[in-house]
């Protein structure tokens, strides 16, 4: 009988492997597992139990809530905030970090993280997911501020996503490459399926919102008429579209398959600097797909060097495929 690794074992293997390893950051893992398991549970049975709809509130960012951003925020707070792990807490969904209760104990650890990524998809069935980014709590601090939070993306202890489709899936890395997990929902484990997961340097796809044309800078506009036209432009291949409004499900095909995922920067009032936040998503899926061989770039500086504003700042993102990006950046220099 074959036996796989599950992510307990995978993680409990890592820290041996780390002789100034305390088992902390093991425990914190296990802890965002657990908050998973608990999420795909409630994403698969949306339907049924009536919580898939519109909230009546709004985020910090001022877009309209789906219940299940309420919810699964409770299940990440919840799930996380009593195990002593932790110094502090950072949603998308909150306006001001969260603090651990008093009566819990403090870990040296922040996690920050978007509880449900792409929640527009769940009323009609398509992939969403939970992205978190975790960063060593600065020497000596015990009621950590904004501040404290505001490191740049390579000081990352560990990055990851779960993705809930077909099947759920956990992709994660602590600066030495990436594997992904898949759960089994018979055991409720996380099982080692893809293990050292690498992007290709070359690419056929690309995944943009064409509808947001009219607004880039000339740089992508150039690149993507290239990729439309194909080997009738000049390009040595014809490329194909793809767009499915979720970025989870976007990184997940450009580490499987290869790719090129953009949300570029443009001129609408309403996503100036950016649309994605640095924090929750631009900086962690960046962590990823740079320790998968990949590339990650505002068009103008690698977001892992850019130290954060502010917590729920917003950055441009063009990452995957490495000889595709570098393409694009070499457009931006000229």
């Amino acid at each position: 009988m074959n036996t796989h690794k599950t992510l307990t074992q995978f993680i409990v293997e890592q820290q041996r492997a780390n002789p100034q390893s305390t088992g902390d950051l093991s425990g914190l893992m296990n802890d965002i597992a657990s908050a998973c398991k608990k999420i795909s549970h409630l994403v698969n049975r949306s339907g049924i139990i009536g919580i898939g709809g519109a909230a009546e509130s709004e985020n910090v960012q001022g877009e309209v809530q789906k219940e299940l951003d309420i919810i699964t925020n409770d299940v990440m707070v919840d799930h996380l905030n009593w195990t002593g792990h932790l110094a502090a807490m950072a949603s998308e969904e909150i306006e001001d970090i969260i603090q651990i209760p008093e009566h819990y104990p403090k870990g040296k650890y922040l996690i920050s993280f978007d509880p449900l990524d792409g929640s527009s998809n769940i009323d009609i069935n398509l992939s969403v997911g939970t992205i978190f980014s975790i960063l060593r709590c600065p020497e000596g601090v015990t009621n950590p501020t904004v501040e404290d939070f505001k490191q740049k993306g390579a000081q990352q202890v560990c990055a990851g996503f779960c993705v809930y489709g077909p099947t759920t899936m956990m992709i994660i890395t602590t600066g030495n490459g990436v594997d992904g997990f898949t759960l089994d929902q018979d055991v409720g484990e996380f099982i080692l399926t893809h293990p050292k997961m690498t992007i290709p340097e070359d690419t056929a796809e690309f995944a943009i919102n064409m509808s947001n044309q009219r607004f880039w800078e000339e740089p992508v506009q150039r690149y993507i008429d290239e990729c439309i036209k194909g080997i009738d432009g000049g390009r040595e291949k014809n490329f194909n579209m793809r767009w499915v409004a979720s970025m989870v499900a976007e990184v997940y095909r450009v580490l499987t398959r290869g790719g090129i995922f953009l949300y570029p920067l443009d001129n609408k009032p309403s996503t100036k600097g950016g649309k994605l936040r640095l924090m929750y998503e631009a900086s962690p899926m960046s962590f990823i797909v740079e320790q998968a061989g990949g590339l990650s770039s505002t068009g103008r500086e690698r977001i892992l060097d850019i130290t954060p504003e502010g917590i729920h700042q917003r950055v441009p993102v063009i990452l995957g495929s490495k000889n595709e990006v570098e393409r694009i950046l070499s457009y931006h220099q000229q």
